[in-house]
């Protein structure tokens, strides 16, 4: 489905839980704007402490990582954190989950739905981008052709392999067999595409054994300047790739 201009668009109505988180967190994924609407609280921890009660609210993330909540008065969100922020969606016993969190000051903003009417994500990347840059199939292709693009000596030993966060795009080996996680992407990334790699480093230093050494490299053509201060603080990498060859 896309909108008029040909963004690409995920669209639902009285989705199920899993529905709806599964709409969500491919968006955040891809840098969409995301957006959920339905009945749910509201809990805020940081430089002061507020709960908000059951209500009809409309959630809207957003690519630079801000996460507005409203409800069907004013014009002011009821709720909100700025830009750079991590958000993530999950399940907690049969719940949809939005979690949003900034590192400093820190604050932490949760909205639990006690049901999701509608969940959409809205890809607002120019359309024309698929085209000009390719795919992220054209870029993994790249990788398993010459390694050495994304570092010396790494070795890729397999693709798409599953963890309990997800399936990690490419996993392979540096030259001191360090496990390496490969994360790709199209085009400009931000906050969440960080998230989502920190993840597969969490899932998998779970899945292997205690002192396994995890590391996290990010690959797009560019990063938000947030997305690269992230990478830093969590000692991860970013390495800077076009999905095609100039």
């Amino acid at each position: 489905m896309t909108t008029a201009d040909g963004t690409p668009v995920q669209s639902t109505t009285h989705p199920t839980a899993e529905e709806a988180q599964a709409i969500a967190q491919r968006g955040l994924d891809r840098g969409a704007m995301v957006t959920l609407f339905g009945r749910c609280t509201v809990d805020y921890e940081g430089r002061a402490a507020s709960t908000l009660g059951p209500g009809d609210r409309h959630v809207m993330l957003k690519p630079d990582g801000s996460a507005l909540v409203h409800t069907d008065e004013g014009q002011q969100p009821v709720n909100w954190q700025p830009p750079g922020c991590d958000h993530e969606v999950f399940l907690d016993e049969g719940h949809v989950v939005v979690r949003s969190e900034r590192p400093a000051p820190e604050e932490e903003l949760t909205v639990t739905f006690e049901e999701v009417t509608h969940a959409a994500s809205f890809d607002v990347t120019d359309p024309t981008d698929l085209s000009l840059t390719g795919t992220e199939e054209d870029l993994r292709q790249r990788i398993l052709d010459d390694p050495d693009l994304v570092e010396p000596e790494f070795t890729p030993l397999s693709t798409e392999r599953n963890t309990p966060a997800g399936a990690v795009d490419i996993y392979g080996e540096d030259a001191d067999g360090r496990t390496v996680v490969v994360e790709l992407k199209r085009r400009r990334v931000g906050p969440d595409a960080v998230g989502q790699v920190d993840r597969y480093v969490g899932a998998l230093e779970r899945d292997l054994h205690d002192d396994a050494a995890i590391r996290g490299i990010l690959v797009a053509p560019s990063i938000t300047d947030r997305a690269r201060e992230l990478l830093a603080e969590k000692g991860m990498e970013f390495v800077a790739l076009e999905p095609t060859a100039e």
